[in-house]
């Protein structure tokens, strides 16, 4: 895939445990071609967790980018106005920004990125990654796949013994969800 005339927004919500692969695929994104900027919620450009810290993260994609993160909503408010993005990309995405998403509200970086790229009428692609996916998270998946401009990256169950309502993100199949949506199509199943 191409996507060297594409400018991508990549957003990361608090989901800690997901980071080293999402970073691998800013990577890949970055060596397809396309400039990606980065943005991180408050909570996950500043929380250090047994999964990492949170400056090593920032430095590695910033490093990666060659952009710095964004990550208040005062530097993500711009992304409107400017429209910088082709295509935004959320992952993970917590239960938490699913629910603020489904409900317009607007109280970090990443809903105000979501929030400021759709005034543009640009597609958003989300990358669930939370453990009620399947209980109180699922209405908010339901409500976002009707919205124009909203997709999804194909997801299945995480973990279905130790926690059977938890969603993932099928990671490597963020590549061409991002193609589908930049053609205005959700990626095919979604259900993995």
């Amino acid at each position: 895939m191409d996507l060297s005339d594409k400018t991508i927004g990549f957003a990361m919500c608090g989901s800690f445990c997901t980071f080293k692969r999402a970073v691998a695929v800013i990577r890949t994104l970055t060596e397809t071609g396309a400039e990606v900027i980065p943005v991180m919620s408050e909570t996950a450009a500043l929380t250090d967790t047994r999964f990492g810290n949170a400056a090593d993260f920032i430095s590695e994609i910033e490093t990666l980018t060659g952009h710095r993160v964004i990550s208040t909503i005062k530097d993500a408010e711009p992304i409107g106005p400017r429209a910088p993005f082709d295509l935004l990309i959320v992952l993970p995405c917590t239960g938490n920004t699913l629910a603020k998403a489904a409900a317009g509200i607007t109280d970090s970086s990443v809903t105000m990125a979501i929030k400021a790229h759709l005034r543009n009428g640009r597609p958003v692609l989300i990358g669930v990654s939370t453990n009620d996916g399947l209980a109180t998270a699922a209405q908010n998946i339901g409500a976002l796949m009707t919205r124009r401009n909203i997709y999804f990256i194909p997801f299945a169950q995480d973990d279905t013994e130790k926690k059977p309502s938890s969603l993932v993100a099928l990671f490597d199949r963020t590549l061409p969800a991002a193609e589908a949506a930049l053609d205005g199509k959700q990626l095919q199943p979604v259900l993995g």
